[in-house]
């Protein structure tokens, strides 16, 4: 039997942010059931800080996280977490439509998405054909990040107060005991006051294995894939580029281009693997996109990004239960929002006034909690 203030199931990058923000207040054990930490969606990511990305909730989080990826803690990385990338968003003539829509959610977060004429697209990124570009956004303020860095960081820095990470430990049950949790692996056994629920695709079947009604969450297929990049064309300042319909993106990466299908298919929580299909479909979209043809795919994956049914993460206690913390539904966003998400989290857990930064951003608990959920539903 082990003992500590919180429980945290979940090893990819949500857990380890709020283990990182808890551990020098409370004693943090951190249970993965894999056999080493983010195997699943966090190792799985484009890689990106994107401000002009998502709900305005997530880019609330977005910009809540910029100040600390900028500038990380003195220690926490040898590296710089953020490096120049930028983002293209491009339309064609029939879609100006959504032009202005996004130049809208822009203004909102008091940000500027710079307009480019077609021309304009491609003299950043020579390869687009005219036909799919009579407009563009672009996005100075996105980066590429180093989500690898990043992880790690939380990772060492929670260690450094005393948090355990064990891996290869699925949790069984979670059981009230005598005011608080019990948890329970194949080997190990954790008393805590506290359980955090961080466990990504598989949250709603925790949920259930600690008497809690799942929330509806429903994890969804994205699929990703390596391929060369033109003969002779030196990419590697070019930006991320997305469709305005989000039907692909590729960017540059290492050397070589990483495109997306971008698609949302709804999965049961798995190890997903790549479909032959779809990596053929993001290879045509891109293609189509573009005038080189893609003659080799180095690899391929896919991951899960799960979603709640309005699409905003989820993080606070579970209405009228002791002691379970959701903290999930992070949407493919979490590796941008890590850090601000990983505070909050902190700060509710403790019983501690909203982070000021997030406040100052119009960020309200209510946006995150659990109950909006429950439509009034208490459970015991």
């Amino acid at each position: 039997m082990e003992t500590a203030d919180i429980c945290i199931v979940g090893g990819g990058m949500a857990g380890a942010s709020i283990a990182y923000h808890l551990a020098p207040q409370a004693r943090v054990l951190l249970l993965e059931r894999e056999p080493h930490v983010a195997y699943h969606s966090s190792g799985r990511s484009a890689a990106m800080y994107t401000p002009q990305y998502g709900s305005p909730v997530i880019r609330q989080l977005t910009a809540g996280s910029g100040p600390f990826v900028r500038e990380p803690p003195a220690g926490f990385t040898a590296t710089p977490l953020l490096s120049e990338r930028g983002f293209l968003t491009i339309g064609a003539a029939d879609e100006r439509a959504l032009l202005e829509l996004h130049v809208a959610r822009a203004a909102a977060t008091a940000a500027t998405l710079v307009r480019l004429t077609g021309a304009e697209a491609r003299a950043l990124v020579p390869v687009l054909r005219p036909a799919a570009v009579d407009w563009a956004l672009y996005d100075r303020d996105a980066m590429d990040l180093d989500v690898e860095a990043l992880l790690q960081g939380f990772l060492r820095g929670a260690r450094s107060n005393g948090a355990r990470v064990a891996t290869s430990a699925e949790v069984l049950e979670i059981r009230a005991d005598g005011g608080r949790c019990r948890v329970r692996t194949a080997e190990l056994e954790v008393q805590a006051d506290v359980v955090v629920n961080a466990a990504g695709a598989w949250a709603d079947e925790l949920a259930m294995r600690a008497g809690v009604a799942p929330l509806g969450l429903v994890p969804q297929r994205r699929t990703a894939f390596v391929f060369d990049a033109p003969a002779g064309v030196d990419c590697a300042r070019w930006p991320m580029v997305s469709d305005v319909e989000e039907r692909f993106y590729f960017k540059p990466d290492a050397g070589r281009l990483l495109g997306s299908l971008a698609e949302e298919v709804p999965s049961p929580p798995c190890d997903a693997q790549p479909d032959d299909l779809d990596v053929a479909t993001a290879v045509d979209r891109i293609e189509q996109a573009t005038d080189f043809p893609i003659r080799r795919v180095v690899r391929s994956w896919t991951g899960l990004r799960t979603f709640a049914p309005d699409r905003d993460p989820v993080s606070g206690f579970e209405p009228g239960t002791r002691g379970f913390y959701w903290h999930a539904a992070l949407g493919g966003y979490g590796i941008q929002t890590a850090a601000a998400l990983g505070e909050f989290a902190a700060s509710q857990i403790l019983g501690r006034e909203l982070p000021a930064a997030l406040a100052a951003r119009g960020l309200d608990a209510a946006q995150l909690a659990p109950a909006r959920l429950r439509g009034g539903e208490r459970l015991r």
